[in-house]
């Protein structure tokens, strides 16, 4: 699919997850920048009728109606049919076995991937705001349009789909967690480092193991997850994937009580991250990592390890540069204030 496209916007993606056509038809118009009369001139209906269905004053309810409107605004085919997706919080076998059948024919076109690819990377975004557990769906049918492509793949090529498919079922863990589904959230986040290796990507190796350990950590097992945190350092990492390990590692020497250990490694995850300066230097998934968060986690490693001089300093300089991340900001700001009332 040629981009640019509204079906890149969350927004306009969750909206068809919830078939609310009120709401595919107001959000795509949004997205695309057009006015009620231009959109019913791609769906075959009056700015009139376009009109009532925006305002809820009629449902469509005819599939005639419904499919003209799918292929009047162009719907990506990987949304289409989202009432098939599995329910369930909980992966199934079926798209394991697709990353088993890799490396055989090297036939397959990969612009479906790169264009879900993009999408992933706005629906990372999306998930800063809270949208992750209404884009559950989407990026769940997205999973399994990677993973069919993945048996007509071979070399390069397989590994790229076989690690976007990693991206998905990590990303599909994170939000399972924040869900509190978390036998789901594990069995996702294992299937995607499997993936991850299979795909031969020491980074994203690493992040999963990393967002293992910080499962473990929330779950208040700091000794587990000191030792998960530490075999996510290891060499051949990128600057940012190696800040991000050495940060939880960081987290967890606190929780165990080694401080000077916690020190060590939240200046080493500074000084990492401080290499990666550039969003385009980091990982996809790693697009947060800029050197004004990198010393915010150095400061949230400083308040772990009740150094609240140390915290202040950190978090203030981070804070004073954050933008764009209200939830974020609201979280830094409460250990900020508190570490200076301990100080």
């Amino acid at each position: 699919m040629s981009a640019p496209t509204p079906w890149v916007d969350p927004r306009l993606r969750t909206a068809w997850a919830q078939g609310d056509w009120a709401a595919i038809l107001r959000e795509y118009r949004r997205a695309a920048g057009i006015s009620q009369t231009a959109l019913a001139g791609l769906v075959g209906l009056s700015q009139a009728d376009v009109s009532l269905i925006e305002r809820g004053r009629r449902t469509i309810k005819e599939r005639a109606v419904m499919d003209r409107i799918t292929r009047g605004l162009s719907v990506p085919s990987e949304l289409i049919g989202l009432s098939a997706v599995q329910s369930s919080w909980s992966p199934d076998p079926e798209l394991t076995e697709r990353i088993a059948r890799a490396h055989t024919t090297g036939r397959t076109d990969t612009r479906s991937a790169e264009w879900i690819a993009r999408v992933l990377a706005e629906h990372r975004r999306a998930e800063d705001d809270g949208a992750g557990a209404d884009l559950w769906p989407v990026v769940r049918s997205q999973l399994d349009t990677v993973t069919q492509l993945i048996p007509g793949a071979a070399g390069p090529t397989a590994d790229r789909l076989i690690l976007l498919s990693a991206e998905h079922a990590h990303w599909l863990s994170w939000v399972a967690h924040g869900q509190h589904e978390y036998g789901a959230a594990f069995a996702w986040l294992g299937i995607a480092h499997g993936w991850a290796l299979d795909a031969g990507s020491a980074d994203m190796a690493s992040w999963i193991t990393r967002v293992r350990a910080y499962y473990q950590l929330g779950g208040g097992d700091p000794v587990r997850a000191f030792r998960t945190a530490e075999s996510a350092i290891g060499s051949g990492l990128s600057p940012s994937a190696a800040s991000v390990a050495a940060h939880t590692a960081a987290m967890a020497a606190a929780a165990v009580g080694e401080r000077d250990r916690a020190h060590r490694l939240a200046d080493e995850s500074y000084e990492a991250a401080l290499r990666a300066p550039d969003e385009t230097d980091r990982p996809g998934w790693l697009y947060w990592l800029s050197p004004t968060r990198a010393r915010l986690l150095q400061g949230e490693a400083a308040y772990a390890a009740r150094d609240w001089r140390r915290a202040v300093d950190a978090l203030g300089d981070g804070l004073a540069e954050l933008t764009g991340y209200p939830r974020d900001a609201a979280f830094y700001r409460g250990k900020l204030e508190d570490a200076k009332r301990r100080s």
